[in-house]
């Protein structure tokens, strides 16, 4: 004789799923904001899931808390990838904002490599100059900025230290704030630029909401590995993303043989090289070897190719064709 079942329970239905942007990721946290501003923090499902500031996610709410479930088609994501491991800055960028500074001398080799990472993101750069209030130093590195400036590439003078005295230096932040409007833009750049002043300049408050997000995210003492992301108007139409600063940018998800193709004063060139799997390093007949000569000291033959940058390409070619 067979014995009843006893009736099972009705299932809960599952919470349904939400929309939010990715405003800050510390490890396996994120703080997901909602269209109406409220912020959440979520844990992603599964260690696939790599979750970046800048993201449209759906998401379920637990408790206080929530689960990312998925992840909507990305139109871009800049990263930085050495021989160990990848690095993922943001995704759904207008722009990458590179601020340089006076004082320390920056590092044309860094310059470069972010430049070309943006270029093979398809991300549009802006090159910043910071601390034009030191007359000299700024001079010089103004100087070296010329072969960018011919290549196409937007420089500003920028000083964004607060200034006192009776005839200031013009800080450069409004011309800087136009290039902002209704862009979702990433500060890159490496420590003692600035960044932090820049920010708090543009962003009032920015340094008690990256320290909220750091205490919601637990992330204590480790802050400066959180990406963070501030609007800078009312309407949630510009923003700003915050990254930790960085020593070194690996360029390895790089072909080596397409290097010279996100190198704007090479590229024209490559198509008057003899070879079509020229390495521009030695063979006859190289177009882009035949291109060297800019002078950057009187800015002669804007359209030739400095002996700094062609140095850099060499050296990036070496690195990435060894995948050192």
């Amino acid at each position: 004789m067979s014995r009843a079942r006893p009736p099972s329970a009705p299932r809960t239905a599952a919470p349904a799923l939400h929309d939010g942007l990715v405003v800050a990721s510390h490890g396996r946290h994120c703080v997901v904001e909602l269209p109406a501003g409220e912020r959440v923090i979520c844990h992603p499902r599964g260690k696939k899931l790599g979750v970046v500031v800048g993201d449209r996610v759906r998401w379920r709410p637990s408790h206080d808390e929530g689960t990312v479930e998925q992840i909507a088609p990305r139109r871009n994501l800049l990263y930085r990838q050495d021989a160990v491991r990848t690095k993922s800055f943001a995704a759904n960028l207008d722009q990458v904002l590179i601020l340089l500074a006076a004082e320390p001398e920056y590092s044309e080799h860094q310059l470069a490599r972010a430049l070309i990472a943006c270029e093979a993101a398809d991300i549009e750069p802006l090159i910043a100059l910071n601390k034009a209030d030191l007359a000299a130093p700024f001079e010089r590195a103004w100087q070296r900025l010329a072969p960018y400036r011919a290549m196409g590439y937007a420089v500003l003078p920028l000083a964004a230290r607060p200034q006192g005295g009776a005839a200031p230096v013009d800080d450069g932040l409004a011309a800087l704030a136009q290039r902002l409007q209704a862009r979702t833009t990433l500060v890159l750049g490496p420590s003692g630029a600035g960044k932090s002043t820049l920010i708090n300049r543009l962003v009032p408050g920015a340094a008690a909401q990256t320290g909220e997000i750091s205490q919601a995210l637990g992330s204590g003492r480790h802050t400066t590995t959180t990406t963070t992301w501030y609007w800078l108007d009312a309407a949630r139409r510009s923003a700003l993303i915050d990254s930790p600063g960085f020593q070194e940018f690996g360029l390895h998800h790089i072909d080596p043989m397409q290097l010279a193709a996100y190198m704007p004063d090479l590229r024209p060139h490559v198509a008057a090289c003899r070879f079509y799997n020229c390495t521009h390093l030695h063979e006859p007949g190289c177009g882009v070897r035949a291109a060297q000569g800019y002078d950057t000291e009187s800015g002669s033959d804007a359209q030739g190719i400095s002996a700094s940058r062609y140095k850099i390409y060499s050296d990036l070619f070496a690195e990435l064709r060894s995948g050192a």
